[in-house]
């Protein structure tokens, strides 16, 4: 029987331990200086070399050499605890999986009292510490603390977080990495020459994808694909084949296809994909993470080569000839397309059919992405009611003459031209014959509001100000209510359907529309406010308004009236006189001519 890969390649030694630098250096330097402390804490993914780290730890402790940062590997500590050793007395590693309660905790510490049997240090490595349950871990705080001489304590954990922070505080952490993806492919490619075993191009590659970093999973992989070939050589279908991928032929014929927007074409790929017996999820993955070499070899040029470790010459020429056709922002919107169905595809019970979905938003994607920014620019105008289109269509025409007239002045021309028709005044005709059409694109977007504004019409328009006339006012109290919660108002609602069918921002006032039977009682004030042309048709919509301007020369003839009424009272004194006289100054804005009493005969 032959032993497993990663058992048969663990380090036993610090500088045989890969991509982890960042932990190896400092302990080796504390090893050299006789600095160690008296407990460690290794955390990280699995199959980083955290145990095997506390292994190679333990060693380096109890060499007869020792400590020191490179163990001798030829005293009886270092063979037993190599990894062909059958372990060490001195050094005891427990399942903290499987031993986390506080009776183990309680043994633990009846064995870290007694003196080691051979070796300079009795040493501990709990494996999985996280497991341990908090009653297990208070029940080790003292000798964690405070620990014989003889003891040391090394915890291995890929949950940290789950280690009590008094455990923690007593320990010297060392986080752990996943190795870098080009340094775990010189690796098992030194793996592969030691063992004699021959590989084609792009089987490494995704040897090194499946392991996702972890070095014993990569080489459990490995072994596996060397396990199940027919002789010294993997291929590359068989590890295409064993590990799910998709083909990189299949990647390309797609890619290809795509590139040509030839939708007959694309979906005879896909078939050709789907027949094949791929996982759709597994597929999208794939297809992905080729886009997004084609981003950077489009974007790397020469130098592609080095980004993507592993990638043959040609398969890179096919990937740069992908990435010419389509460029860097077709693929990127490609990739963001992508990225969105693979996210609605998990959990969906028909893959497959999202998948062709998918296919049919890549093509759309590819024949609109240059032409990505037109919509973006569209004025809002654009995207009026059909009743407006007539209305400003000729008044596109009109500037273009000046444009042309003098060509040394194009640029200032064509500015001025787009200010003229962008600022092209609102007319109270043009913007009642519009108010149906905003109506309805209010209603699209809030029904609320366009029932609350059902029977209003628009009443005047003083430049920019419009006053909205409401059958009753109460009507009106939607406006000033939030569209949402943390949204403007619904008053901002009106405003934008405004922009958008008349290309003007507008401010607005409301005010009520009263019946049509109280104007008789009000008979003398509408005539002065009214102007002559059209005064049936702005006699009701004006009506009730007051005019300012008129406000002094209305009160004037109302004094003569009100001092003709008050003048039969007679003389007056007085408490009452004052009071008269306080209501025509206060009042009526009049000032008593004499302070005596006029005779109803000079009157």
């Amino acid at each position: 029987m032959v032993t497993a890969l990663y058992r048969r390649y663990r380090p036993e030694s610090f500088a045989e331990l890969i991509g982890q630098t960042h932990v190896t250096d400092p302990l080796r330097h504390a090893l050299s200086a006789d600095r160690v402390n008296h407990a460690y804490l290794f955390s990280g993914p699995r199959g980083c070399g955290k145990t095997t780290s506390a292994r190679i730890l333990a060693r380096c402790l109890n060499c007869h050499e020792g400590p020191t940062d490179t163990p001798c590997g030829s005293c009886p500590s270092c063979l037993e605890l190599s990894r062909d050793g059958g372990g060490s007395l001195d050094v005891v590693e427990i399942d903290a999986a499987s031993h986390n309660g506080v009776d183990d905790a309680r043994d633990l510490r009846e064995r870290a009292v007694f003196a080691p049997a051979r070796d300079r240090f009795k040493i501990f490595i709990l494996d999985e510490a996280h497991m341990v349950t908090q009653q297990g871990f208070n029940a080790l705080l003292k000798i964690v603390e405070e620990p014989p001489e003889h003891v040391k304590f090394i915890f291995a954990t890929t949950e940290p977080d789950k280690v009590i922070g008094t455990i923690r505080s007593r320990t010297h952490h060392y986080p752990f990495r996943l190795v870098p993806p080009a340094e775990l492919l010189r690796y098992i490619e030194s793996v592969c020459e030691s063992e004699g075993v021959t590989v084609e191009d792009g089987v490494l590659q995704l040897v090194v994808r499946a392991g996702g970093g972890s070095v014993r999973d990569t080489l459990s992989v490995l072994d596996q694909l060397i396990a199940g070939s027919t002789d010294t050589t993997v291929t590359y279908d068989h590890a295409t084949g064993l590990l799910g991928y998709t083909h990189e032929e299949l990647l390309v014929e797609v890619m290809t296809a795509l590139a040509s927007g030839v939708g007959s074409t694309t979906f005879q790929a896909l078939h050709k994909v789907i027949h094949t017996g791929q996982d759709p999820r597994r597929f999208g993955e794939d297809l992905l993470e080729f886009v997004r070499d084609l981003i950077i070899v489009d974007q790397a040029g020469n130098e592609a080569a080095g980004l993507l470790p592993g990638a043959s010459a040609s398969t890179v020429e096919v990937m740069s000839r992908l990435a010419g056709e389509l460029g860097t922002p077709r693929l990127s919107a490609m990739a963001d397309v992508m990225a969105q169905s693979l996210a609605a595809m998990t959990g969906a019970t028909s893959p497959t059919l999202h998948l062709e979905l998918l296919m049919a938003r890549l093509l759309v994607a590819r024949g609109v992405t240059s032409a990505t920014q037109t919509p973006a620019t569209r004025h809002p105008a654009s995207e009026a009611t059909p009743k407006q289109a007539p209305e400003k269509e000729p008044a596109a025409p009109a500037p273009e003459p000046s444009a042309v007239a003098t060509p040394t002045s194009a640029p200032a021309n064509s500015s001025t031209t787009e200010a003229q028709v962008e600022t092209e005044p609102l007319s109270f005709a043009g913007l009642s014959a519009a108010w149906p059409g905003i109506l309805d694109a209010i209603g699209e977007k809030k029904r609320a509001v366009w029932t609350a504004l059902a029977g209003s019409e628009v009443v005047a328009l003083d430049e920019d100000i419009v006053t909205i006339g409401f059958p009753t006012l109460s009507s009106a109290d939607v406006l000033k209510k939030p569209q949402g919660e943390g949204m403007p108002a619904n008053a901002e609602l009106v405003r934008q359907a405004i922009l958008d069918v008349t290309g003007h921002r507008v401010r607005f006032k409301v005010q009520e529309i009263v019946v049509a039977e109280e104007p008789p009682a009000m008979s003398g004030e509408p005539s002065p406010g009214t102007p002559e042309p059209s005064e049936s048709a702005e006699e009701s919509a004006s009506w009730p308004t007051v005019s300012p301007p008129r406000g002094d020369d209305e009160a004037e003839p109302e004094i003569p009236e009100e001092e003709e009424a008050a003048a039969p009272v007679g003389p007056v004194a007085g408490a009452q006189s004052q009071v008269g006289e306080a209501v025509i100054r206060e009042v009526l804005g009049g000032e008593l001519i004499s302070e005596t009493a006029v005779d109803e005969g000079h009157h």
